[in-house]
């Protein structure tokens, strides 16, 4: 898995999980893309958005990890075809932090439909294939290894081919694309950083966050047996993340390496990893081709083997899932809306 159902509150509603965040060049400009409501929450699981929740870009330009830009979507009630009216506000300064701010209406519109401003901006948002790709057996025993301290002990294959643990499953995707001339009057320079959020509307009229997003795998390596952390990895803001985190990371890191002997010093490793990883936000140099990699993070393009380079990383191995983006039944495409919508 990436993110896909990776708390408590996620898997009571998957609308409100948030499975991978993507950032990388489109056509026009940096595209970032959420996916949520994975068909792995199961058959009678709610699909689409929630109608009282809230789905968040927020981006930071000045390396402080507090928004300087926050992209909100909101969704209304499903019609009898399925489709959800859309609204997507720009927040920007002190407002993107601001859950009661307004911001600026940027457009409207209806689910499945490719919507655009006269300035460049699109976005579209709908079901569509899940470019994601994981074999269960290794990031189960990834799982196992950091919530117990051990060495990565993946079973034995049987000889049949390796299936991906959301073969032939759908996500809803919401992609929305910023021109250069949109997007850099309000970052402060090309170097970013990105995460997602969802949001759920409380009773007392505020706003309670459910999902938060940034690097992926960072919660099923972590957290995929330990629900308090996955949860506190959710409500901690990314300002908090090296403070509340980078201790338990370090160690966690330090015990896998130590158990693998891929490390002369395991805890100096564990501290490097941590520190690389944390605060848990994407980023990307705007203008540039997104490339997920061992060497570098700077963004994350559709179709970048993520799970194979966070294990490696976090265990300083070759540790291979024995799958390719050859493995997903939709691959994306090299235009708009980037994703592959499901018919």
């Amino acid at each position: 898995m990436s993110h896909h159902l990776d708390s408590p509150a996620a898997r009571a509603d998957a609308r409100l999980n948030i499975s991978d965040l993507y950032v990388f060049r489109g056509e026009r400009g940096t595209v970032f893309v959420m996916n949520v409501a994975s068909e792995s929450a199961g058959p009678t699981a709610p699909e689409g958005y929630h109608p009282e929740a809230r789905y968040e870009f927020k981006v930071d330009g000045t390396g402080d990890v507090v928004e300087d830009l926050t992209y909100r979507f909101s969704f209304g009630i499903a019609d009898v075809d399925g489709t959800q009216p859309l609204e997507l506000r720009r927040l920007v300064q002190a407002d993107a932090t601001d859950d009661a701010a307004a911001g600026t209406a940027l457009l409207t519109g209806t689910t499945g439909q490719m919507l655009d401003t006269p300035e460049g901006l699109r976005v579209w948002a709908g079901r569509a294939g899940d470019p994601f790709w994981m074999n269960p057996a290794v990031v189960q025993a990834v799982g196992q290894a950091f919530q117990h301290g051990t060495d990565v002990d993946v079973p034995p294959s049987d000889g049949a081919p390796v299936k991906s643990l959301f073969s032939g499953q759908k996500v809803w995707s919401i992609v929305l694309e910023v021109p250069d001339a949109e997007l850099l009057p309000f970052t402060g320079g090309l170097d970013i950083r990105v995460w997602g959020v969802t949001a759920l509307a409380t009773d007392a009229g505020g706003w309670h966050r459910v999902d938060r997003c940034g690097l992926p795998m960072v919660s099923p390596i972590f957290a995929q047996f330990d629900d308090d952390l996955a949860e506190r990895l959710n409500q901690t803001p990314p300002t908090g993340d090296s403070e509340t985190f980078a201790e338990e990371f370090a160690a966690r890191v330090a015990a896998v390496v130590g158990a693998r002997r891929t490390a002369t010093d395991a805890q100096e490793y564990g501290r490097e990893v941590a520190d690389r990883i944390l605060p848990n936000a994407l980023p990307y140099t705007i203008g540039t081709p997104a490339v997920f990699g061992f060497a570098e993070f700077n963004g994350r393009a559709l179709n970048d083997n993520a799970g194979e380079v966070m294990f490696s990383l976090t265990t300083n191995s070759a540790l291979s899932v024995g799958l390719s983006k050859d493995a997903v039944d939709a691959p994306p495409t090299p235009f708009f809306p980037y994703v592959a919508p499901a018919i």
